[in-house]
Protein backbone atom coordinates (compact mmCIF):
# COMPACT_ATOMS: atom_id res chain seq x y z
CA UNK A 1 0.00 0.00 0.00
CA UNK A 2 0.86 3.36 -0.76
CA UNK A 3 2.23 5.58 2.13
CA UNK A 4 0.23 8.73 2.58
CA UNK A 5 1.33 12.10 4.80
CA UNK A 6 -1.57 13.38 7.23
CA UNK A 7 -1.96 16.52 4.94
CA UNK A 8 -2.51 14.57 2.34
CA UNK A 9 -4.97 12.55 3.81
CA UNK A 10 -6.85 15.75 5.27
CA UNK A 11 -7.70 16.79 1.77
CA UNK A 12 -9.20 13.13 0.41
CA UNK A 13 -11.25 13.12 3.45
CA UNK A 14 -12.62 16.59 2.65
CA UNK A 15 -12.90 15.59 -1.52
CA UNK A 16 -15.21 12.66 0.43
CA UNK A 17 -17.48 14.94 2.49
CA UNK A 18 -15.78 14.77 5.45
CA UNK A 19 -15.69 17.72 7.15
CA UNK A 20 -13.23 19.55 10.01
CA UNK A 21 -14.68 20.01 13.17
CA UNK A 22 -11.81 20.98 15.16
CA UNK A 23 -8.28 20.88 15.79
CA UNK A 24 -6.20 19.61 18.79
CA UNK A 25 -2.75 20.02 18.88
CA UNK A 26 -1.61 17.93 16.04
CA UNK A 27 -4.86 15.97 15.26
CA UNK A 28 -7.35 17.03 12.97
CA UNK A 29 -10.80 15.91 13.84
CA UNK A 30 -13.04 15.33 11.03
CA UNK A 31 -16.95 14.19 10.91
CA UNK A 32 -19.40 13.41 8.55
CA UNK A 33 -22.99 14.22 8.60
CA UNK A 34 -25.30 10.69 8.75
CA UNK A 35 -22.40 9.07 11.03
CA UNK A 36 -21.91 8.26 14.16
CA UNK A 37 -17.89 8.20 13.23
CA UNK A 38 -15.25 11.04 13.71
CA UNK A 39 -11.89 10.40 12.44
CA UNK A 40 -8.52 11.72 14.05
CA UNK A 41 -5.86 12.40 11.50
CA UNK A 42 -2.47 12.81 12.90
CA UNK A 43 -0.75 15.68 10.84
CA UNK A 44 2.72 15.77 12.24
CA UNK A 45 4.89 17.81 9.78
CA UNK A 46 4.88 16.31 6.34
CA UNK A 47 5.71 13.05 7.78
CA UNK A 48 3.49 9.82 6.57
CA UNK A 49 0.87 7.88 8.79
CA UNK A 50 1.59 4.78 9.95
CA UNK A 51 0.19 1.51 7.82
CA UNK A 52 -2.16 0.41 10.85
CA UNK A 53 -3.26 3.96 12.02
CA UNK A 54 -4.03 4.20 7.52
CA UNK A 55 -5.61 1.27 7.27
CA UNK A 56 -7.89 2.25 9.99
CA UNK A 57 -9.22 5.55 8.45
CA UNK A 58 -9.48 4.00 5.39
CA UNK A 59 -12.18 1.52 7.31
CA UNK A 60 -14.07 4.24 8.67
CA UNK A 61 -14.25 6.69 6.05
CA UNK A 62 -15.20 4.10 3.52
CA UNK A 63 -12.08 5.32 1.27
CA UNK A 64 -11.46 3.36 -2.30
CA UNK A 65 -7.28 2.68 -1.85
CA UNK A 66 -6.53 3.87 -5.43
CA UNK A 67 -7.89 7.02 -4.21
CA UNK A 68 -4.75 7.44 -1.85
Amino acid sequence: MKSVSGKRLCKILEINGWQLKKINGSHHIYMKHGKKERISIPVHANKDIKLVILMSIIKIAEIDTNEL
